[in-house]
């Protein structure tokens, strides 16, 4: 079991910080690892630049010097001399031609140790093939990294605890934290703050949050065991779900209108935000509490992950064929993992492939085919998995860690060669979240700051449509053909 929080731990530390504002940019440097690679290495770059500063003569390297062919050419000014007589013009470019084979146009006597470093663009350009220049044209730029956040937000009162789910970016580009009772919104585009909601003491704190497809509805779980949900646009409460669960709700995800909850009684509810009545089916199949909860993007299949080291899969074709009715039967049962399964991801461009990551008894992240229920890789990373997040425009999967460097590690995938570490974080990096276009990922960790990095750059921009020929194909001008 992975270390959570207490409430009176939580009790203690609103208090000591009911006075620290949120969302204030703090000027925090990049922290480096003692002794690194990257230090050693500006050491040792700046005593180099020093050392080289102080040359003032070139040694020559006696080695390195054909001492042959340095006699032939100190002679050379005295034999041309004696041999002044006129010669044939055949003779003439005889001798160059073999000078140039023997000597191989060298026109320095000495060599020396330090060779001048050959430019980077040539100032002629060499005829180059076709497939040279296809071959140029293939290869693509490498992407630069950001080693460090491009900002940092202040965000105290964020309880430490692994089992939760606290941050959420919206469609509209709009980002939910909660902090202690609070959940705050912070506009992307304008950089406002603003407050949505307060509970009351003996209600929260809040325990997951969650956006609705639409950007507008948010969906806030309760430590009482309620589900609320809210109109952003005019902070107002919609409709509180009751019933679904007997204790707190750690897990939200959306399916279009249904709205399935996770919490720590080991219950998977679906709820029908529609209707008054809206527990619509339950799954049961956990025994400890629920931590991670992700619908596949065609919204059939459903994965979850708790407390017990388990991971779920759930069809919702296999609804219909229960003997308990409302009531789903898992598709997969898979315990591979030997700590919580919290980290759950599915991959936006093959539909059957899941990654999951564990806690700290575990520390992998392990990828699987959801069809079949095989488990394809396995990767120990060395620390607790807190979350995952798969790059929207490329084959790439960023994960979040706890102990002991609390760092971000961008993975290329299916190699699994790690391509970048990010520190800064001086805690666990609990929860993750990816911007709507893909290229921003927020982080919040347990040292009380959310942080922003460019890890995923640009999109790449889109194709123009072809043109739609549709005027000149047959019944194109008719709408159906009866």
């Amino acid at each position: 079991m992975d270390s959570g929080t207490t409430s009176s731990s939580i009790s203690s530390k609103t208090s000591l910080s009911r006075s620290r504002v949120p969302f204030v940019e703090t000027n925090i440097p990049p922290r480096y690892p003692r002794n690194s690679s990257l230090n050693s290495g500006i050491r040792r770059t700046s005593k180099a630049s020093a050392t080289t500063q102080n040359f003032d003569r070139f040694i020559p390297d006696r080695s390195s010097t054909d001492m042959d062919i340095a006699r032939c050419l100190l002679t050379q000014a005295r034999r041309d001399k004696e041999n002044n007589a006129v010669v044939s013009p055949s003779k003439e470019v005889y001798r160059k031609r073999l000078a140039e084979t023997i000597l191989q146009n060298r026109t320095r006597i000495l060599s020396f140790k330090s060779k001048p470093a050959a430019p980077i663009d040539a100032w002629y350009n060499e005829p180059s093939t076709s497939n040279q220049i296809s071959h140029q044209k293939s290869v693509k730029p490498r992407r630069h990294i950001p080693q460090s956040a491009e900002r940092t937000l202040d965000a105290p009162d964020l309880v430490d605890d692994y089992y939760l789910n606290l941050l959420d970016w919206g469609s509209t580009n709009v980002l939910a934290i909660a902090l202690g009772s609070t959940v705050y919104l912070w506009d992307a585009t304008t950089g406002s703050t603003s407050e949505l909601m307060t509970v009351e003491e003996e209600d929260g704190p809040v325990t997951s949050v969650n956006w609705a497809p639409d950007g507008r509805h948010i969906a806030v779980g309760l430590n009482n065991s309620d589900v609320q949900l809210w109109d952003s646009a005019n902070k107002c409460l919609l409709r509180t779900l009751k019933g679904a669960h007997r204790s707190r709700v750690g897990a939200l995800a959306w399916n279009n209108q249904i709205l399935t909850t996770g919490g720590m009684d080991g219950m998977i509810v679906n709820n029908d935000v529609r209707i008054r009545s809206h527990i619509v089916q339950t799954y049961t199949g956990h025994t400890h509490e629920v931590c991670g909860l992700k619908w596949s993007g065609s919204g059939q299949q459903l994965a979850s992950g708790g407390n017990d080291n388990l991971l779920h899969i759930w069809d919702v074709s296999m609804s219909s064929s229960n003997a308990v009715p409302n009531q789903n039967q898992w598709l997969h049962r898979l315990d591979d993992h030997m700590a919580a399964v919290k980290a759950i991801a599915w991959c936006p461009f093959q539909s059957n492939l899941l990654a999951t990551g564990g806690g700290g008894n575990d520390r992998s992240i392990k990828f699987w085919n959801t069809h079949t229920g095989a488990c394809l890789n396995s990767i120990d990373t060395g620390s607790q998995v807190c979350s995952l997040l798969w790059n929207k425009n490329e084959k790439e999967l960023l994960s979040s860690h706890g102990f002991t460097n609390n760092q971000l590690t961008l993975w290329k995938y299916p190699s699994m060669v790690k391509m970048a570490e990010l520190t800064g974080h001086t805690s666990r990096v609990l929860f993750m979240t990816q911007s709507p276009d893909g290229c921003t990922v927020a982080t919040a960790a347990g040292d009380e700051t959310l942080r922003f990095w460019n890890v995923f750059g640009n999109p790449e921009s889109q194709k123009s449509a072809p043109k739609s020929n549709a005027g000149i194909a047959p019944f194109a001008k008719y709408n159906h053909i009866r």
